[in-house]
């Protein structure tokens, strides 16, 4: 399999190879503790004045503190406890300093989580107040100029983690000048090291958090700059290390790796230019032009960092974005890698008006300054196959033979389409609502009329929607009049050789071959069947697909040690990739050399009876082993035996 290429940066980065040596150099040969006062003690204080003393310059911070912190969650408690100490003890003396602790919107939710517990805890009483954004992401000058002389703290940053708006901090700087407010100011700057320049000196600043991790450096070590007079208050006390400032051992393997990075900082030659990095999105904006022709950027160029893309795809979620670059070995995000495990729109999107759609399904790729030609031109080749794959059919032709009807289930969300392939015509069947621009692209794309928009489960007024979106009605007034097994009449809409069935009266509808008038072999059943066809067809819920009987308790699971004996002890095994078509296309992996068949889990429903009669031993895969595990399930609920399903996917079991 071809080797990573990671653009998801703003969550974290690799370790800096000068760096991986200064920590170990640190824990095996000067791991002195830098407070005692013998050889190795101070080998190791050496250590720790040079980081701090690179830190300053690379920072602009000559004066003021400079503290070695845990990461930037730590430095910003630290900052919102010294601040809120100080206003409270303002207040207790009756000085006048706001009442507002007012916080950009978009900020990092460890900034308000910070200010809601601290104002709490210390009784402050005062009053959090998020400052809004313009449409660019920016924040409203013309609104903190309003709320400026209430302001006791302000917290903004440096440049936002998901859209990679760059904030205007001397605009800021201005309108707290002007105004004379009393606000202290934090600004989160941990996006900003390696790719924005920095003079914290001359600034009104007061307190800016980093974290090392974002910058080649070990997670686990971060840095405070507190500008010179401003008020501090330790959040650990102890021992008083730091000058007192953070008591605790000094995490010396951090420290000594996040020099190294703030010394190649310092001396260049080792991270690229502004210019470079500037080229460098340039050319990935482009690749993803051409992939995507649709991509709508969620962020202006003019006021985002040079090494971040947040966009968006008509017609694609983010989730399937996600799997289509992972599958092609780009890794990239669906946002804050803090909240990207969270099923809900970007609240930064949102706070800059971007429509429901967009921020549900915004996409970052983000890089650091430590890159080549090489790896940007990898990147492009890559961005170029997923554009590839993407347009690869999904409403082809059953495999399955005999002219049946196509069916494509929405994985992960509701809806169905039931397909013909020949006459390019389908039926949706309880589509969710937020659906319909995926089903509009999907049809302009293979070329389908929509023949009507069906419901067993969903909101009337979801379904009327629909309906008028893509102006077609629900069961049509003309169908043929069928008969099933029992003798019962029934109405059907005729989907290649096989009928889609409504019997009056009853919920649901059913899916069969017709022979001399009569539906047989029913196969599936969409919604609220009768119970008798529930227990020899596979059930299309609006929720999703399940079998006519549960699934066995102990799935047949296979780890990645465990395969290579497996397919010594079945040779014969049947080895199915259930990732959608452009995955497979974007990124075909082999297992210990051997070959798989791609059939995706939105059309899983469509082959079960097929799979269910297959002879041989089958082992499901997919990224990373959810949608396998269903398969699994499914076969099973069918009575299959012999079904395994790779645990972990290929995210932990790597293809070869």
């Amino acid at each position: 399999m071809d080797a990573e290429i990671y653009l998801d940066a703003n969550a974290t980065s690799p370790v800096l190879p000068a760096a991986i040596a200064a920590a170990q150099a640190a824990l095996q040969e000067d791991f002195g503790n830098p407070s005692s006062s013998h050889g190795a003690g101070l080998r190791a204080r050496a250590i720790l004045d040079a980081a701090r003393a690179s830190a300053r310059r690379v920072l602009g911070a000559a004066i003021g503190r400079v503290l070695f912190t845990s990461g930037a969650t730590e430095g910003i408690q630290t900052a919102v406890l010294s601040a809120l100490c100080a206003l409270r003890e303002r207040r207790a003396a009756g000085l006048p300093c706001g009442d507002l602790l007012l916080y950009g919107v978009t900020e990092h939710k460890a900034v308000p989580e910070s200010l809601a517990h601290w104002n709490r805890i210390l009784g402050t009483g005062l009053t959090l107040q998020a400052l809004p954004v313009d449409a660019s992401g920016r924040h409203r000058l013309d609104l903190l100029r309003e709320l400026a002389p209430r302001t006791a703290f302000l917290c903004t940053m440096a440049a936002n983690n998901e859209s990679g708006v760059v904030s205007d901090l001397d605009g800021i700087a201005a309108v707290l000048e002007e105004t004379d407010s009393p606000a202290l100011w934090m600004v989160d700057c941990v996006q900003a090291l390696g790719k924005l320049p920095l003079l914290l000196d001359r600034t009104r600043i007061d307190y800016a958090p980093f974290s090392g991790h974002k910058l080649y450096a070990p997670k686990g070590i971060g840095l405070l700059y507190v500008r010179a007079g401003a008020p501090f208050t330790p959040l650990v006390c102890g021992g008083g290390q730091e000058a007192g400032q953070r008591s605790g051992t000094e995490n010396m393997g951090g420290i000594a790796a996040f020099g190294a990075v703030l010394r190649a900082l310092e001396e260049g030659g080792t991270f690229r230019s502004h210019a470079d990095m500037l080229a460098a999105r340039e050319r990935l904006a482009g690749a993803l032009r051409e992939a995507f022709p649709a991509i709508e950027f969620n962020a202006p160029f003019e006021h985002a960092l040079p090494t971040t893309l947040n966009f968006a795809v008509p017609g694609w979620t983010s989730k399937e974005l996600l799997d289509l670059f992972d599958a092609a070995g780009v890794r990239v995000s669906a946002g804050s890698a803090c909240s990207a495990a969270k099923s809900a729109p970007s609240y930064v999107l949102q706070a800059m008006g971007l429509s429901d759609w967009r921020c549900a399904n915004a996409v970052r790729l983000s890089f650091g300054p430590l890159f080549d030609a090489a790896f940007i031109d990898e990147a492009c080749r890559r961005i170029a196959r997923c554009g590839e794959a993407l347009r690869k059919p999904v409403l082809s032709a059953s495999r399955c033979g005999g002219g049946r009807a196509g069916v494509y289930q929405f994985v992960g969300d509701e809806g169905w389409l039931v397909f013909d392939p020949d006459r390019r015509e389908c039926v949706a069947i309880d589509l969710g609502p937020g659906l319909a621009e995926r089903v509009a692209a999907m049809l302009r794309q293979h070329g389908y009329r929509l023949r009507a928009v069906l419901g067993t489960g969903l909101e009337e007024e979801a379904v009327s929607a629909l309906r008028a979106r893509f102006d077609v009605g629900g069961w049509p007034a003309y169908c043929d009049a069928v008969r099933m097994e029992d003798g019962a009449p029934a109405e059907a809409i005729r989907l290649g050789r096989e009928m889609l069935v409504r019997r009056p009266g009853q919920p649901g509808y059913l899916l069969g071959s017709l022979e001399d008038g009569v539906v047989r072999q029913v196969r599936l059943a969409f919604g609220a069947a009768p119970a008798q066809t529930q227990a020899q067809a596979v059930v299309c819920a609006p929720a999703g697909i399940r079998a006519p009987a549960p699934a066995a308790q102990d799935t047949a699971t296979l780890q990645g040690a465990q395969l290579a004996r497996f397919f010594e002890e079945h040779p014969d095994t049947l080895l199915i990739d259930v990732r959608e078509a452009c995955e497979h296309a974007a990124g075909t992996p082999t297992l210990l050399g051997r070959a798989a068949y791609n059939l995706p889990l939105s059309r899983l429903a469509e082959y079960a009876f097929w799979l269910r009669g297959e002879a041989r031993p089958l082992v499901f895969f997919c990224r990373s082993g959810n949608r396998s595990l269903k398969a699994v399930q499914v076969l099973q609920g069918l009575g299959r035996g012999q079904v395994w399903h790779l645990a972990g996917g290929l995210a932990l079991n790597r293809a070869g």
